[in-house]
């Protein structure tokens, strides 16, 4: 275990490989070394400490992978500052009550993403900000605010500028960041993020040093990282997954950090090949479409040796061929949620294909793992499905400002029960099914919507497949089939229900089939199953099926 700060971390990799690149945009030719990297979050740290920035405060952060959000992670993390991630495809609603609800003092934004303004989205729940002056924010509904930087030099009243923001570095020397690393801890919360909300309010997770230090760490260990690595990132920072699995399994092993703002399967292809990639990194949604992109096979892939396929359940087919076409050869899989930090499970590079391919590994070292029947209580036998619970150094430590939830999610025993259903072989291999709302019973029979999925994986046309339930009168609930079909394929349902016919119990043969070209989904790239499943429902309802 690293008794480590973040800061800590990149120092001493500025010291051991100064000219090794750190971090790299293709798309903008920015090439930063450690050395580099060490100094500019360091000059970041004092601005953050000579805006008047406490140990402890929380600054939010709104943007897509920008290099701006890329140094501030790791400068908060240097001078003690609590950084809040912001979901990029916030609302105004929504971003009014994270703020308000983290007690966030200071904002970080972007202009916009994808066609929508963040300042005018900030001027709607703060219009008094027009006659603002920068630095002087007085906002009824978020008491707690004090300063908007903006990450460009755009001219906004009442926003500061991200070069008049830097200038508050000036006459904050190396001893003062240095007093102020020494009153940090390891076990001082570095991060808080929060849960999509698919069910009531979002909450936010608490994250240490020690949590994400270590799991980054571990994840790294896990995929063989070291300084000759290259680790494409094309997944959103604002998620675990990008600035865990990403960034910090990558500085924790001295890798170097290629950079997508936001996903498009081109530039991926673009990055791995220019950059010579080693390692990629996505939720199996990019690597389908990064699979079935029409100029795929133009791209020499070859650099490519491990990465990490995660988010949501994947297909062992998308497995297979990001193994034998794009060679990634060493590709794990790892499993987690935000609450663990986020990595409880991965598989190794030198584990059975069988294995890799079809489950989510084995737990992490310092990590505990156990399954259980979820009305008992009782610890499941080994092939039989349970609610999976963790334990150690991982789990986060608590909601902010909800002990309620907090003590919902962990119990008394420090366990954090996941609401995963999982199971457990008799090598200790660990097969995720679904979430226990998931489940689908259909006259008494449990239906996980995994198994069906990765059966319709198999068919040459259908390049992706979500299942969800809806009720029905006879048997309680039916299954409903999403299906994206692959380019210059057709298919229709009959030919899905002779394909399922006689290769799959009867009751698990979808009795609704419908075809779309892309499903509802969160701006980390998980599938909103929520949704689908309110669309069934609509669907079969309005339709009276």
């Amino acid at each position: 275990m690293l008794e480590k700060t973040v800061g800590e971390i990149v120092r001493d990799w500025a010291k051991l490989i100064p000219e090794n690149e750190a971090y790299v945009y293709p798309e903008h030719g920015i090439r930063k070394t450690y050395q580099e990297f060490d100094r500019e979050t360091d000059e970041l740290a004092k601005a953050f400490i000579g805006m008047g920035i406490e140990q402890g405060e929380h600054v939010a952060i709104w943007s897509d992978n920008k290099p701006q959000w890329l140094l501030s992670q790791f400068a908060t993390g240097k001078m003690g500052a609590v950084l809040v991630t912001v979901n990029t495809n916030y609302q105004a609603n929504e971003l009014e009550y994270l703020l308000k609800q983290s007690d966030a003092t200071t904002l970080i934004l972007d202009e916009g993403y994808k066609g929508t303004s963040y300042i005018d989205i900030i001027r709607s729940i703060y219009p008094e900000l027009q006659n603002s002056e920068n630095g002087i924010v007085n906002c009824e509904k978020l008491p707690k605010l004090k300063r908007i930087i903006l990450m460009t030099d755009r001219e906004e009243m009442g926003i500061y500028k991200w070069s008049e923001f830097l200038h508050h570095a000036e006459g904050i020397t190396d001893e003062v960041l240095a007093e102020r690393q020494r009153t940090m801890t390891p076990d001082d919360v570095i991060n808080i993020q929060y849960t999509s909300g698919t069910t009531g309010f979002p909450k936010g997770v608490m994250l240490t040093h020690r949590n994400v230090v270590n799991n980054g760490k571990l994840i790294g260990d896990y995929m063989k990282l070291t300084e000759e690595d290259r680790v494409c990132i094309p997944v959103p920072f604002f998620h675990c997954f990008g600035c865990v699995l990403g960034n910090l399994a990558a500085v924790t092993h001295g890798s170097t950090m290629v950079v997508i703002e936001q996903f498009d399967p081109l530039r991926v292809l673009e990055a791995v090949q220019d950059e010579k990639c080693t390692a990629l990194h996505g939720v199996p949604t990019m690597f389908i479409a990064e699979l079935n992109h029409p100029d795929f096979k133009k791209f020499n892939t070859s650099s490519l040796r491990t990465g990490i396929m995660a988010g949501s359940t994947c297909p062992i087919e998308v497995m297979k061929q990001v193994i034998h076409e794009m060679g990634a050869e060493e590709i794990t899989i790892c499993y987690g949620q935000t609450e663990s930090s986020p990595v409880i499970t991965q598989t190794t590079t030198d584990d059975p294909i069988e294995k890799r391919v079809s489950t989510v590994g084995k737990p992490h070292p310092y990590v505990e793992v156990k399954i259980i029947d979820p009305l008992t209580g009782e610890e499941a036998p080994v092939g039989v499905p349970g609610e999976l619970c963790t334990r150690g150094y991982h789990v986060m430590k608590g909601y902010y400002n909800n002990e309620e939830a907090t003590r919902e999610a962990i119990d008394e025993e420090g366990w954090l029960h996941t609401g995963d259903i999982a199971i457990m072989d008799e090598d200790g291999y660990i097969d995720i099914t679904g979430r226990i709302k998931d489940v689908i019973i259909r006259g008494g029979e449990n239906i996980y919507p995994r198994e069906v999925e990765e059966f319709l994986y198999t068919h040459p046309a259908i390049s992706d497949v979500q299942i969800v339930g809806v009720p029905d009168p006879k048997y309680g609930e039916e299954l409903m089939a999403w299906i994206i079909p692959k380019k210059d394929k057709i298919i229709d349902e009959e030919a899905v229900r002779s394909f399922c016919h006689g290769n799959i119990s009867y009751h698990k043969i979808p009795r609704y089939i419908r075809f779309t070209d892309a499903y509802p989904m969160t701006a980390s790239g998980k599938i909103q199953k929520f949704k689908l499943r309110e669309l069934s429902i609509e669907e079969t309802l309005s339709q009276k099926i």
